[in-house]
């Protein structure tokens, strides 16, 4: 990824710069829509409708010291976060407020993780080229690991949905694209609960298709191109994607992505977390401490009112006053 340069300055006290009601030149929104169709991004159905920001903390780090920091996923049974650090082959485990232990090693150089609707744990594997489960005796085993008899690239993110479709990118950010690649494609890939395995989008090469999140009806799927836009698409109810639009365009560096009960877009950029309405239109952004860039970012805690960020070799937390979605 290129470097972003900044064009404006804005600090405040809590490291939010507030944008609502300001012009935005870069990464704007898309045109909106009704909201039950869903619109250009939409959570579409009735969802409450809140300021994400207000009532925001201070984004404080819990640890440093790793290599680079991603995934991070709150495990609602034991009470802790995973994340991985890619570089060093490792999934650590946090228990609040700030322990660290390693919960896996030779990970696979994970990136993305979350859980099945078992509660299993899921792993976009980068090293290991697959996407893998860990089962309840800690057997690892294949979810996908290639598509019509080619190797997948380098699995990123994973989304999950209630009834066990698993949505995953796989953009070649763990290879070499020159020799290693086998896939013309770089995509977004659905498991069905059956365990079969679709290319539901297969951008160009060029594209590095990266974090996932599902609306919280589960009727918009919303994709970070990278190198592009965030882009939405609406989910049928057999779990394939359709009526792909732009969300937010010209959202260079997009990454990791996390979502609120309001349908609130938590973005991680080289800028910072960008949090959008579920219009596609910019409430502000989290800025993180030490000059550190966002990687991902998670809800999590008791009540899911912490977002949890990584950002290369950091983890922070920041509280929030309204609930996300684990």
């Amino acid at each position: 990824m290129g470097r972003l340069v900044l064009h404006w300055v804005c600090v405040c006290a809590l490291g939010v710069v507030p944008l609502v009601g300001c012009s935005d030149t870069e990464g704007t929104g898309g045109s909106g829509g009704s909201a039950g169709s869903g619109g250009m991004g939409g959570a579409g159905g009735t969802v409450p409708r809140f300021n994400p920001l207000e009532g925001i903390g201070t984004v404080e780090l819990i640890a440093d010291g790793f290599e680079f920091t991603e995934g991070p996923t709150w495990r609602t049974a034991e009470q802790r976060l995973l994340f991985s650090d890619i570089d060093a082959n490792t999934i650590y485990e946090l228990t609040p407020p700030n322990t660290i232990a390693v919960f896996r090693a030779d990970s696979g150089n994970s990136n993305g993780l979350d859980s099945d609707v078992d509660g299993l744990l899921l792993a976009a594997e980068h090293g290991n080229r697959r996407l893998s489960r860990t089962l309840p005796d800690g057997t690892i085993v294949d979810v996908a690991s290639e598509y019509l008899g080619d190797r997948l690239n380098s699995p990123n993110d994973i989304a999950v949905r209630s009834d066990g479709t698993i949505y995953f990118t796989d953009p070649p950010y763990g290879i070499d694209p020159e020799t290693e690649q086998e896939l013309e494609f770089n995509g977004v890939f659905r498991v069905d609960p059956a365990g079969e395995l679709t290319a539901e989008w297969q951008g160009a090469k060029t594209t590095r298709p990266n974090g996932l999140a599902l609306s919280p009806d589960e009727r918009v799927l919303y994709l970070a191109d990278t190198v592009g836009d965030v882009l939405a698409f609406d989910v049928n109810p057999d779990g394939s994607l359709s009526g792909e639009r732009t969300f937010v365009d010209n959202a260079t560096t997009a990454d990791g992505m996390a979502i609120d009960t309001g349908g609130n877009l938590f973005v991680a950029t080289f800028l910072g977390v960008r949090v959008y309405d579920p219009e596609g239109n910019l409430w502000g952004i989290i800025e993180v401490p030490d000059g550190r860039f966002p990687a991902n970012c998670a809800f999590g805690g008791d009540d899911a009112r912490i977002l949890y960020i990584t950002a290369r070799e950091a983890l922070y937390e920041v509280s929030l006053v309204h609930p996300g979605l684990y």
